[in-house]
């Protein structure tokens, strides 16, 4: 039997109208350990780079939660600084790739979105989810802080938001929260009108100006372009507090719950 940090996926396809479609799982709750992220952020650059893709849909298996962060399994085992830094670099590369990709991104967010799986949301240029999917910033309950995703965060919901998040860490925010606050575009009853309104959308950016959509995106972005040093740079910080006897004794209780 595969270890948790052994399972996972990431598989993609494009229709004939040039739309990519990119999903991945993991068996425990979406949760991603560091080679899923790693091939996640592959795809969506070899995709971002492919001539044949228009637009991109990014989304999660299952139909619960949509991604509840960095794997638990791989955290736990970390014994020093350099695997910690490692580690804590999945989601950097992750929302690199999203932000680099001279392709509109469309977040598909059918559930719930706990830590990394917030900065993925956040990380997409246009985030559609439905009522059930609930936001949390959960790691300062383990000891550590949202540092890597926290720039992403901040960058869609602004400061006061991703702050309320990051301080109140083991409280849910309603999709309808996440919405007023600018995470989300919109939030539907169902998966299907979720689902309904992503193809509605995906077909219309597929018939629009590829160039127009590069050039947007350059815009929407701008001010980002220290994010590789940015991101590794927290990144540091957060492999750095995982190794701290405070975190380690908070994730000992976390576990035991």
């Amino acid at each position: 039997m595969l270890d948790a940090i052994d399972q996972g996926f990431v598989d993609h396809k494009i229709d004939e109208k040039g739309i990519a479609t990119i999903e991945f799982g993991h068996p425990l709750s979406n949760s991603l350990p560091g080679k899923i992220l790693q091939k996640l952020a592959d795809v969506i650059t070899e995709l971002g780079e492919n001539d044949a893709v228009k637009v991109i849909v990014l989304r999660s298996a299952g139909e619960k939660a949509f991604c509840a962060g960095a794997s638990f399994d791989e955290l736990i085992s970390i014994q020093d600084l350099e695997t910690g830094q490692k580690f804590f670099s999945g989601f950097a590369k992750v929302i690199n790739a999203c932000r680099k990709a001279p392709k509109f991104i469309i977040g598909r967010i059918h559930g719930k979105a706990v830590g990394g799986g917030v900065g993925i949301a956040s990380s997409v240029d246009y985030c559609l989810a439905t009522k059930f999917a609930d936001v949390k910033l959960s790691e300062l309950a383990v000891g550590i802080g949202p540092f890597v995703v926290g720039p992403a965060v901040e960058r869609k919901i602004g400061l006061s938001a991703m702050s309320e998040l990051a301080i109140n860490a083991t409280e849910w925010r309603s999709a309808n929260w996440a919405t007023d606050k600018g995470l989300y575009n919109a939030v539907f009853e169902s998966v299907e009108a979720l689902d309904t309104e992503i193809n509605r959308l995906a077909e219309k950016l597929s018939e629009s100006n590829p160039e127009a959509m590069a050039m947007l995106k350059k815009v929407f972005w701008q001010g980002t372009e220290n994010w590789d040093q940015l991101l590794s740079e927290r990144a540091g910080m957060s492999g750095k507090l995982v190794l701290s006897d405070f975190t380690v004794n908070s994730i000992q209780a976390f576990k035991q719950k």
